[in-house]
């Protein structure tokens, strides 16, 4: 959410350079599942044995947009490849550590 006016932060993805992925920004919640799930499809169509996936700049993710990075991970390992993702925002970690049975799925870069 923005502080001046309570709205959500929009979710924008641009191609990551030197390497096969993306950059997310911004807020991943209600008003931007759908975007998200745009995001990933792209994501999933990037060719490679890993594709990383830079959450550095987004500020939240919701339960729900957790768990669309769970199912594309899962997709992901289902064709023999990796989503790595990298500096994950805080509301990630905090859902992993509460569901890391649900979350297990998930490749965070060290």
């Amino acid at each position: 959410m923005t502080p001046s006016t309570g709205a959500t932060a929009p979710l924008t993805a641009l191609p990551l350079p030197g390497r096969p992925g993306a950059r997310l920004s911004g807020s991943c919640d209600l008003d931007t599942r759908q975007a998200l799930a745009g995001a990933l499809g792209v994501v999933a169509e990037i060719p490679g044995p890993v594709v990383h996936l830079d959450l550095s700049a987004v500020v939240f993710l919701d339960p729900a947009a957790v768990a669309a990075l769970v199912r594309a991970s899962v997709d992901f390992s289902g064709q023999g490849r990796r989503l790595l993702l990298h500096d994950p925002p805080y509301s990630l970690r905090k859902i992993v550590e509460m569901f890391p049975d649900e979350c297990a799925a998930l490749e965070v870069a060290a």
